[in-house]
């Protein structure tokens, strides 16, 4: 039976890693698959790993209908015997549900990546509507870290090193990225509460929003 599989994980954890290795092993046992991608840090059309790794893809607009592409290259002689689909945080609720026709209808599987939540810690739509919907989640085993040592469970939006709250869900940007630029840090749950990123810990600094925790 075809599945819808949604593997879900914080940035920084191997997504991407694990949907070009998925590629790999299928089409070196000469299957034929298409690859969509949403808003990659490497730019439009590409799906890209931390680890120097890119690939071309297929860029997946606000109003593509991807059920409807699947069928057009199916009816035009082309082959799909499996379906990945990295940021699928990106995609429409909408476009989530062709993904589960895309399985249902022509017994495709399809394999998709994202992270579930934002930097807000609010579920992404896309995210939301693959837990209602897929076969099964898989929760990454490479575990990221926060600068604490801690298991990273949030993702965090910075500018300049200071955690950030309030802006558009979607902006596009990487872990890692110099002072001043929108960037993103994967942080545990204790200090995304606290919005201690490992510049603002390094500076001893405790933001201004947030009252310090104290015993009982």
């Amino acid at each position: 039976m075809s599945e819808l599989v949604f593997f879900s994980g914080t940035m920084d954890c191997g997504k991407s890693t694990l949907a070009l290795q998925i590629e790999h092993n299928r089409s070196a046992r000469g299957l034929q698959g298409v690859v969509f991608t949403r808003d990659d840090r490497a730019g439009q059309g590409r799906l890209s790993s931390r680890l120097g790794l890119v690939r071309e893809a297929v860029e997946v607009t606000g109003d593509m209908d991807v059920y409807g592409f699947l069928v057009d290259r199916l009816s035009a002689g082309g082959k799909a015997d499996y379906v990945i689909v990295d940021e699928a945080q990106f995609l429409a609720p909408d476009q989530i549900d062709q993904l589960a026709r895309v399985v249902d209808d022509l017994g495709i599987d399809v394999f998709a990546f994202g992270i579930t939540t934002d930097f807000r810690t609010r579920l992404f739509p896309g995210s939301q509507r693959l837990i209602e919907l897929a076969d099964r989640i898989e929760t990454l085993q490479v575990e990221a870290l926060c600068w604490c040592g801690a298991r990273a469970t949030h993702n965090a939006r910075t500018v300049g090193g200071e955690m950030v709250v309030e802006g558009a869900q979607v902006v596009v940007g990487d872990v890692g990225h110099p002072a001043g630029e929108v960037g993103y840090e994967v942080l545990c749950r204790r200090h995304h509460l606290r919005r201690t990123t490992a510049a603002s810990a390094r500076a001893g600094v405790l933001s201004p929003d947030v009252l310090p925790v104290t015993s009982a």
